[in-house]
C-alpha cells in the first residue's frame, strides 16, 4: 500500500510537472493565407521550428486570400491581432500608420537584412521614418506570356529584354492578328475572373495605366481628383474598354486560365511570375516570356508581394523575429518556393533560382524589378485607394461610361483623405 501511495505521489508530481512545461511554453500566433502548398509549406516550418525550439509553440492562422483583409480587421477590432501577421506589401504604409507595426530591423538576423534586394526594402518601408517593417523571402512581377506558335503564325517580334518592349502601336496590332488567327478564341487573357476581391486589377492593369501617363493618386498632394478622373487616365481606361468590347479580353465568366487550358484558346497572357511553373509545365517550349508592353513613353511593371511583419502589441517580439529569420532561412521552404517560380527578394535566393539568373526563362521578370517596378501608392489610403480603382475598372471593363466611373472613384478617395485629415504626417508631404 505504501509503494503504491508512493507511486501516486510521483506520477501526481510528474503531471504537475508536464502541466507546469506546457504553461511555461510561449505561443507564437502567425496569421497568413495561401493556396494548399504555400499552407503545408508554412507548417512544415512551423513544425521544424518547434523541434529546435521545444519552449515555443507556433500557431498557424489561416484567412482565405479573398477574405484576409476582412479577417484581419475582425482581428483587429477584437484586439487579438496576432504576433506575425502576412501583409500585402501595398497596405504597409495604412498598417503602420494605424499602429499595428513595428519595426523589424532589431528583430531579423542582420544576414538576413544584408541580404534584401532593393524592391524588398522597398516593399517593407514605411515612407515617413523610412524604416523597415516587413520582410519577405519573394518579391513579384508581372510579365507578358506568349504562345510561340500563335506569335509565329502572325510575324510577331519577340522581345529580348525590357529596353526592347512592345509599343502600344504594335501590341494593339498583335492583338487585331491574332483575333483573326484560327485557333486563337481570345488574344489576350488579363485573368479578369480574379475579380475584384483580389489586388489583381490594380496591381497587374495599373502598371499599364502608369505607362500611358495616368496614375491611381497623385503622388505629391495626394490628391485623386485632376489625376485618377484625368485625360490621360479616361484615355487609358477606354482603350482597355474597347478591347474588352472587341472581344479581345477573356471574359470574367471563363476563369482564371485560357492560356495553356485545353487547346489553348488564348494567345497572350497578362500573368504574374507564379503563373510560369504550371503554364510551362503544360506547354513546354511553346511558352514565351516577354516584357510587359509600353503603352506610352516608358514601360511599367508592378511589384509588392505578401510579406511578413511582427505587431506592435506582440508580447514576445524577439521570438517572433527569430521565427520570421528561421523561416526565410529554412532551406525545404525555399525548395518548395523554387518549384512554384518564386520571385526573388532575397540576393541569396535569387543565386538559388537559375529561372531569374541572366538567360533563364524568367530573367526578363527579374530585369523589370530594376528598370521598371514602380510601387503602388504607399500611403494609409490605399485600402480605399484600391477599392475605388478596381470598382471603377470593373465598371468600365462591364461597359459602363469611363469618366463617370473614375470620377466617383476619385471622390470616395479624396474623401477618405479629408475624412482623415489628410493621414498626418502624410498631409505635410506635399
Amino acid at each position: 500500500m505504501g509503494n503504491r501511495l508512493l507511486g501516486g505521489l510521483f506520477a501526481s508530481a510528474a503531471l504537475v510537472a508536464t502541466a507546469g512545461l506546457a504553461e511555461a511554453k510561449t505561443v507564437i500566433h502567425v496569421m497568413h493565407q495561401g493556396d494548399p502548398g504555400w499552407v503545408k509549406a508554412y507548417g512544415d516550418v512551423a513544425t521544424r521550428f518547434e523541434a529546435a525550439n521545444p519552449d515555443v509553440d507556433i500557431e498557424m492562422i489561416y484567412a482565405p486570400h479573398d477574405a484576409y483583409n476582412e479577417k484581419f480587421s475582425a482581428a483587429v477590432m477584437a484586439k487579438q491581432l496576432p504576433d506575425i501577421m502576412e501583409l500585402d506589401a501595398p497596405f504597409l504604409a495604412n498598417y503602420v500608420w494605424s499602429g499595428y507595426l513595428q519595426p523589424v530591423k532589431p528583430l531579423i538576423d542582420k544576414d538576413l537584412l544584408d541580404d534584401m534586394t532593393d524592391s524588398n526594402i522597398a516593399q517593407g518601408t514605411y515612407p515617413i521614418d523610412k524604416d523597415l517593417y516587413a520582410i519577405g523571402l519573394t518579391d513579384s512581377s508581372v510579365v507578358l506570356y506568349g504562345n510561340k506558335k500563335y506569335l509565329e503564325a502572325i510575324g510577331a517580334r519577340i522581345p529580348k529584354s525590357v529596353d526592347d518592349a512592345w509599343t502600344r502601336e504594335e501590341f494593339e496590332g498583335y492583338l487585331e492578328k491574332l483575333s483573326k488567327l484560327e485557333g486563337v478564341k481570345w488574344p489576350i487573357d488579363t485573368f479578369r475572373g480574379y475579380g475584384i476581391k483580389t489586388e489583381w486589377i490594380t496591381y497587374a492593369y495599373g502598371p499599364l495605366l502608369e505607362s500611358a501617363g495616368c496614375d491611381l493618386i497623385d503622388r505629391k498632394t495626394w490628391k485623386a481628383g485632376g489625376t485618377l478622373d484625368g485625360e490621360a487616365c479616361l484615355k487609358a481606361l477606354t482603350m482597355m474598354q474597347d478591347w474588352v468590347k472587341k472581344g479581345w479580353v477573356v471574359p470574367t465568366s471563363s476563369g482564371t486560365n485560357q492560356f495553356y487550358a485545353e487547346g489553348q484558346p488564348a494567345a497572350l497572357a497578362m500573368g504574374g511570375h507564379w503563373f510560369y511553373a504550371e503554364a510551362s509545365a503544360a506547354m513546354k517550349d511553346n511558352i514565351v516570356v516577354m516584357p510587359l508592353p509600353k503603352i506610352g513613353d516608358k514601360g511599367v511593371s508592378p511589384n509588392g508581394t505578401w510579406i511578413w511583419g511582427i505587431s506592435a502589441t506582440s508580447t514576445n517580439p524577439e521570438i517572433a523575429g527569430k521565427f520570421l529569420s528561421f523561416l526565410l532561412k529554412d532551406k525545404e521552404y525555399r525548395e518548395y518556393a523554387k518549384t512554384q517560380s518564386a520571385y526573388p527578394g532575397l540576393k541569396s535566393f535569387a543565386a538559388e533560382s537559375p529561372l531569374y539568373a541572366e538567360g533563364g526563362p524568367l530573367a526578363i521578370a527579374f530585369e523589370q524589378a530594376s528598370k521598371t517596378a514602380i510601387a503602388r501608392p504607399p500611403h494609409p489610403a490605399y485600402p480605399t485607394i484600391t477599392s475605388a480603382f478596381m470598382q471603377a475598372v470593373d465598371k468600365i471593363f462591364n461597359g459602363g461610361d469611363a469618366q463617370e466611373a473614375l470620377t466617383a472613384a476619385a471622390k470616395k478617395i479624396d474623401e477618405d483623405i479629408e475624412d482623415n485629415a489628410g493621414y498626418p504626417p502624410f498631409d505635410e508631404q506635399q
